[in-house]
Protein backbone atom coordinates (compact mmCIF):
# COMPACT_ATOMS: atom_id res chain seq x y z
CA UNK A 1 0.00 0.00 0.00
CA UNK A 2 1.59 3.29 -0.97
CA UNK A 3 2.18 5.83 1.73
CA UNK A 4 0.12 9.42 0.90
CA UNK A 5 1.85 12.35 0.37
CA UNK A 6 -0.27 15.17 2.58
CA UNK A 7 -0.10 18.57 1.19
CA UNK A 8 -1.06 21.59 2.70
CA UNK A 9 -3.45 24.15 1.57
CA UNK A 10 -2.54 27.45 -0.40
CA UNK A 11 -3.97 29.83 2.20
CA UNK A 12 -2.14 27.43 5.27
CA UNK A 13 1.30 28.20 3.25
CA UNK A 14 0.78 31.49 2.96
CA UNK A 15 0.56 32.00 6.87
CA UNK A 16 3.35 33.84 8.72
CA UNK A 17 4.68 33.13 12.01
CA UNK A 18 6.51 35.36 14.53
CA UNK A 19 6.95 39.27 13.20
CA UNK A 20 6.30 40.96 10.15
CA UNK A 21 7.80 44.70 11.22
CA UNK A 22 10.88 45.38 9.39
CA UNK A 23 12.27 47.52 12.48
CA UNK A 24 12.00 44.30 14.99
CA UNK A 25 13.35 42.36 11.93
CA UNK A 26 16.74 44.24 12.54
CA UNK A 27 16.28 44.90 16.20
CA UNK A 28 16.34 40.89 16.24
CA UNK A 29 19.11 40.64 14.16
CA UNK A 30 21.22 43.14 16.12
CA UNK A 31 20.64 41.53 19.46
CA UNK A 32 21.55 38.13 18.17
CA UNK A 33 24.64 39.37 16.38
CA UNK A 34 25.66 41.12 20.05
CA UNK A 35 24.60 37.88 21.82
CA UNK A 36 26.81 35.53 19.85
CA UNK A 37 29.68 38.01 20.11
CA UNK A 38 29.27 38.63 23.89
CA UNK A 39 27.47 35.63 25.12
CA UNK A 40 25.10 36.86 26.58
CA UNK A 41 22.02 34.52 27.70
CA UNK A 42 20.28 37.45 28.99
CA UNK A 43 19.68 38.94 25.10
CA UNK A 44 19.04 35.68 24.37
CA UNK A 45 16.39 35.54 26.28
CA UNK A 46 14.94 39.13 25.11
CA UNK A 47 15.55 37.83 21.10
CA UNK A 48 13.43 35.12 22.00
CA UNK A 49 10.28 37.20 23.37
CA UNK A 50 11.04 39.72 20.46
CA UNK A 51 10.37 36.91 17.82
CA UNK A 52 7.20 36.23 19.53
CA UNK A 53 3.77 37.39 17.41
CA UNK A 54 2.80 40.87 17.90
CA UNK A 55 -0.99 39.40 19.95
CA UNK A 56 1.50 37.36 21.97
CA UNK A 57 3.98 39.83 23.27
CA UNK A 58 3.76 40.93 27.06
CA UNK A 59 1.81 44.28 27.62
CA UNK A 60 2.72 45.51 31.43
CA UNK A 61 1.16 48.44 33.06
CA UNK A 62 2.88 50.89 35.46
CA UNK A 63 1.41 49.30 38.00
CA UNK A 64 3.21 46.48 37.55
CA UNK A 65 6.61 48.15 37.38
CA UNK A 66 5.79 49.87 40.54
CA UNK A 67 5.37 46.46 42.44
CA UNK A 68 7.79 44.42 40.71
CA UNK A 69 11.02 46.93 40.92
CA UNK A 70 13.06 49.50 42.95
CA UNK A 71 14.70 52.80 43.25
CA UNK A 72 16.55 53.39 40.70
CA UNK A 73 16.25 49.81 38.92
CA UNK A 74 16.51 49.48 34.89
CA UNK A 75 14.08 46.83 33.72
CA UNK A 76 13.44 45.93 29.87
CA UNK A 77 9.89 45.06 28.69
CA UNK A 78 9.82 42.82 25.61
CA UNK A 79 6.82 44.49 24.28
CA UNK A 80 4.64 47.53 25.12
CA UNK A 81 4.55 49.67 28.60
CA UNK A 82 0.69 50.90 29.30
CA UNK A 83 -0.14 53.48 31.46
CA UNK A 84 -2.11 52.52 34.07
CA UNK A 85 -1.00 53.19 37.32
CA UNK A 86 1.19 55.08 39.17
CA UNK A 87 4.90 54.98 39.84
CA UNK A 88 6.21 56.59 42.85
CA UNK A 89 10.43 55.76 42.66
CA UNK A 90 12.69 56.82 39.67
CA UNK A 91 13.34 53.89 37.31
CA UNK A 92 14.80 53.20 33.61
CA UNK A 93 12.42 51.34 31.49
CA UNK A 94 13.52 50.03 28.01
CA UNK A 95 10.89 48.59 26.03
CA UNK A 96 9.66 48.06 22.70
CA UNK A 97 6.89 50.65 22.12
CA UNK A 98 5.06 52.60 25.08
CA UNK A 99 1.66 54.53 24.99
CA UNK A 100 1.79 58.28 25.44
CA UNK A 101 0.09 58.02 28.96
CA UNK A 102 3.21 55.74 29.66
CA UNK A 103 5.56 58.00 28.24
CA UNK A 104 4.33 60.69 30.73
CA UNK A 105 4.78 58.92 33.90
CA UNK A 106 7.83 56.71 33.93
CA UNK A 107 11.12 60.03 33.54
CA UNK A 108 13.49 57.60 31.79
CA UNK A 109 12.41 55.88 28.74
CA UNK A 110 14.60 54.45 26.04
CA UNK A 111 14.37 51.73 23.12
CA UNK A 112 15.60 48.24 23.82
CA UNK A 113 18.45 49.17 20.78
CA UNK A 114 19.50 52.12 23.18
CA UNK A 115 19.90 49.47 26.07
CA UNK A 116 21.47 46.95 23.91
CA UNK A 117 24.06 49.74 23.28
CA UNK A 118 24.22 51.07 26.34
CA UNK A 119 24.55 47.46 28.35
CA UNK A 120 25.92 44.91 25.70
CA UNK A 121 26.14 42.22 28.41
CA UNK A 122 22.65 42.88 29.82
CA UNK A 123 24.39 42.86 33.44
CA UNK A 124 22.10 44.24 36.40
CA UNK A 125 18.86 44.79 33.98
CA UNK A 126 15.46 43.01 34.87
CA UNK A 127 13.32 41.17 32.17
CA UNK A 128 9.62 42.76 33.66
CA UNK A 129 6.67 41.04 31.92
Amino acid sequence: MPTQVRTLSPAFEKMKTGTTNIHVKNLIQDIKENASKEESGFWKRIRKELERSRRNRREVNIERLEKHTKDKEVVVVPGKVLGDGELNHEITVAALQFSEKAKEKIKKTMTIKELLKENPKGKGVRIIG
